[in-house]
């Protein structure tokens, strides 16, 4: 399939310009492009350059204000609850996290929730900017409802992500960022694009049975937890899908549940709720990054069932994607996403476009 080789710099400038283009602040349009191209350099194309028309369209329509900061409504030493006043999520999401990472050095421990919040891209965007200070950092964020509770017939929870990160020495470190659904809904419609079934565990048709069909996923049924079925461990994921909902939508007085919008349709303000953790590893037993290091060194040195598949830990995939960008010069976009994206700027009147010269077939 033909790929194009783009520029970070490139792909960054060209969003930060669709977003000015439509009346965003030239910093917050900067905050969400780093983001979204800091979602396709670990790999996770799904959140990045891939969704910029879905922001253009929020702060086109108005349904996403443009204009105003963040405003912390109740903090402690180590706590804070934060309006975000309907901005784009990468805006309050950096303020949260900034937040809770000053409090942090100050107390060992900050936790800042957010409501009125949107859509904010990867979650481990937000957890790993604690690792620059060496500290442990987590967010979470609620979403639209995708997915169908155990034993139920109806989406009343979001994938609702989960994202850990914490330091180890010489640059390493762990780093989760998943969904806390069996399998992002956009791996559902390309193979429903594809004519392809999907694997049994993926989701559910609207009676709440397990199904390979995506079309039935996709048209009154939806995604199902982490584990599948009752039977494999599904209720586990449910668990952590309202776990997260606890911590962001309940504790911040933000919509939850099938309260919030449904996915794609901007007829009312999305009002995510949001949550951000700091934690200074030097408030409690030293040597955390040593221990850190053996603790992925003990796994990634087992003996691998497949000698072509090693043994991982969260956040190795992303490095070996990132790793590979830096050797190419670029990220590999596919084609018809720069085309779409390119289409979506003239419409804007934005200009440069992004290049389509550089094509890696693969």
């Amino acid at each position: 399939m033909s790929r194009c080789l783009i520029n970070h710099e490139t792909v960054k400038s060209f969003i930060e310009k669709c977003m000015v283009a439509v009346g965003t602040k030239e910093h917050h349009a900067r905050s969400l492009a780093e983001v979204l191209v800091e979602g396709d350099h670990r790999g996770h194309y799904s959140h990045g350059l891939n969704r910029m028309d879905m922001y253009v369209k929020d702060i086109k329509s108005g349904i996403c204000a443009k204009d105003g900061e963040p405003v912390v409504e109740k903090e402690s030493a180590s706590t804070a609850l934060v309006d975000g006043k309907n901005l784009l999520g990468p805006v309050v999401g950096n303020f949260c996290m900034s937040l809770a990472m000053k409090k942090a050095k100050e107390v060992g421990v900050g936790w800042v929730v957010a409501h009125g919040s949107n859509h904010y891209g990867i979650a481990g965007y937000y957890a790993m900017q604690a690792l620059k200070d060496n500290m442990i950092g987590m967010s979470f964020t609620n979403t639209s409802p995708l997915v169908v509770p155990t034993r139920a017939k109806e989406c009343t929870i979001g994938t609702n992500p989960i994202s850990v990160a914490a330091p180890a020495k010489d640059g390493d470190s762990f780093v989760l960022d998943m969904a806390t659904s069996a399998v992002a809904l956009g791996k559902v419609e390309l193979h429903d694009r594809r004519g392809d079934v999907i694997p049994e565990g993926w989701g559910c048709d609207a009676q709440g049975k397990l199904t390979t069909n995506p079309k039935e996923v996709l048209n009154g049924g939806g995604l199902v937890p982490i584990g599948g079925s009752e039977a494999t461990g599904g209720y586990k994921g449910y668990g952590l899908g309202m776990m997260v909902e606890v911590f962001c939508g309940i504790l911040a007085g933000a919509n939850y549940s099938n309260n919030v919008r449904t996915w794609k349709v901007t007829d009312k303000v999305a009002n995510l709720g949001q949550c951000f953790v700091a934690i200074n590893p030097e408030n409690f037993a030293p040597g955390f990054p040593d221990r850190m290091t053996d603790l992925l060194s003990i796994q990634r040195g087992l003996d691998p069932a497949d000698p072509d598949a090693p043994v991982l830990v969260a956040g190795d995939p992303e490095r070996t994607n990132m790793k590979k960008c830096q050797k190419s010069g670029g990220i590999s976009y596919h084609i018809s996403v720069v085309n779409y994206m390119n289409d979506c700027a003239q419409k804007l009147g934005v200009s440069p476009l992004l290049p389509t010269d550089k094509i890696d077939s693969s």
